[in-house]
């Protein structure tokens, strides 16, 4: 057999056909597997490793089949399979093809110089390396505790205590002790974050293909640009995270122009990470765009898609008859319904999911590539990388990922409340003052409630980067044309109590 020159990380799927020739330890099989996988409780989407000889370890693999990794964000567990690969690749390929089993801390002190210091290797930055290792360590001590180990073959020491009127979090599993390579120059509670000027300089030269002069290229050829720059929009403007905003659906984006002010959805628990379910607030001027999106763009390649036929060609589809009650879902084919709620659907479902229109079939996803497809999370990465790179092939200094545009909305958002806040209250009446704080409450509040932190701790870290600024630059910061949510009528507003029926509401 050929051998390969790494782990790779792989992911469970559904929709994997059945081989023409049935090999025979596979025979046994049902022809329908779903219910088969259902009782083994395999999902889509759960990650799993292959040796470089094609070998599936099944004592590693199930470290990612447990209860609290299986519901764990799609996301979260990709780190943790990555990060495990690569170290798994290092005792391969730099320390004689050991196994995890037989690796010691000596492995582990010589992967950290080649990650961290070998001016030959990666040189990762000390956040980048802390997160690894963490996974790692999650990894053996796992290890240990299900007796296929004797130790843990990284090096620790005691975990420093907090400092006096802080708190700490507790942890569910593992000792007093951490990794003792754990980074020193890992950033600490600074966060990085795009101002809104330099965000639009990214965004139009780097997606619209503007030059650094702002003034729109003749030469740049991207079709997509509009639908990209809408994206990146909305999440500028409502601080979600990449991984829930594109497994959003048709029927829960807010598309009603003419309105003004904000609207909002609700952000199922399903797609939310940690489950912090929650209202997002959207912006006219973004929805405006969104509309746009979806009646042009959106609708071309919808309809390219259905003429080609292939919607009708999607495996094991979920289909939603009627747009307005999208809880019916049924599997096309089977005269059986079965009654399932669109907020229960993890993004990989959703991919599944179409919705029966005059027109006839159409994906629910509503980001969607040329093809009429849904686009998948590292599609849009790529997106921001290609940006990237075009900025620096305008000699435009500047560098975005998706979450800079997470930490940009909590600083804008945050300062942008507190500059109004006493403001509105003194001009508002008794009843009126009494409504708007149940509303708004204080500003720091409100910004935890749209990232969907649990703590307002958490959220903390953006007040600090605010205070941090000069007044004249904090001043600057907000743009006139950004609109505020509390110009928008309190009644449209609401409260943060759930829709009917859902579940999993951020506290």
């Amino acid at each position: 057999m050929k051998q390969r020159s790494a782990w790779t990380v792989h992911y469970t799927s559904r929709d994997v056909a059945r081989p023409a020739t049935v090999l025979p330890w596979l025979r046994d099989l049902p022809e329908d597997l779903t219910p088969w996988l259902d009782e083994a409780g395999l999902p889509d989407g759960l990650p799993f490793l292959l040796s470089p000889r094609y070998e599936y370890d099944v004592v590693l693999n199930s470290y990612f089949h447990r209860v609290n990794l299986i519901d764990a964000p799609w996301n979260s567990n990709a780190n943790r399979a990555r990060a495990l690969a690569g170290y798994l690749n290092f005792l391969h390929g730099a320390r004689g093809g050991k196994s995890w089993r037989q690796a010691t801390e000596g492995d582990h002190l010589a992967f950290h110089q080649w990650r961290r210091r070998d001016p030959a290797g990666p040189r990762v930055a000390g956040g980048t390396w802390s997160q690894e290792v963490s996974h790692v360590n999650q990894f053996f001590e796992w290890a240990v505790r299900q007796n296929q180990i004797g130790a843990v073959p990284i090096p620790h020491r005691s975990r420093r205590s907090a400092p006096l009127g802080t708190l700490q979090a507790v942890r569910a599993e593992g000792t007093g002790t951490v990794p003792a390579t754990y980074a020193h120059d890992k950033g600490g509670e600074r966060i990085e974050w795009l101002p809104p000027a330099s965000y639009r300089l990214w965004r139009d030269v780097g997606l619209r293909g503007y030059g650094p002069d702002g003034l729109p290229s003749g030469r740049f050829k991207g079709r997509w640009s509009a639908r990209n720059a809408t994206f990146t929009d909305l999440m500028a403007r409502t601080g979600m995270r990449l991984s829930e905003q594109a497994s959003l659906t048709v029927t829960e984006m807010p598309l009603q122009v003419g309105m003004g002010g904000y609207q909002r959805f609700w952000l199922p628990g399903a797609i939310a990470k940690y489950f912090s379910a929650r209202w997002v607030y959207v912006p006219h001027s973004v929805v405006r765009d969104l509309a746009a999106y979806a009646e042009l763009d959106r609708a071309e390649v919808v309809q390219d898609a259905r003429a080609a036929g292939r919607y009708a060609r999607w495996r094991r589809p979920l289909v939603v008859d009627d747009p307005s009650r999208p809880h019916l879902v049924r599997t096309v084919g089977s005269i059986e319904r079965r009654k399932v709620n669109l907020r229960e659907l993890k993004p990989m479902e959703r991919r599944r999911l179409l919705v029966e229109t005059a027109d006839g079939l159409e994906p629910a996803m509503f980001w969607l590539g040329e093809d009429g497809q849904p686009l998948a999370v590292s599609t849009w990465k790529s997106v921001f990388a290609d940006a990237n790179q075009r900025c620096r092939d305008c000699g435009v200094e500047l560098s975005c990922h998706a979450h800079l545009l997470r930490h940009g909305f909590a600083v804008v958002t945050l300062e942008q409340l507190q500059r109004g806040h006493i403001a509105a209250l003194a001009d508002l009446n008794p009843a009126q003052r009494g409504h708007y704080t149940r509303i708004f409450g204080d500003p720091l509040d409100w910004v935890r409630r749209r990232l969907g932190h649990r703590s307002v701790l958490t959220t903390a870290i953006y007040l600090h980067a605010l205070q941090e600024l000069e007044m004249e630059t904090r001043m600057a910061l907000v743009p006139d044309t950004w609109e505020d949510p509390r110009d928008t009528p309190l009644q449209r507003i609401g409260d943060n109590a759930p829709p009917a029926g859902a579940i999993g509401a951020a506290g």
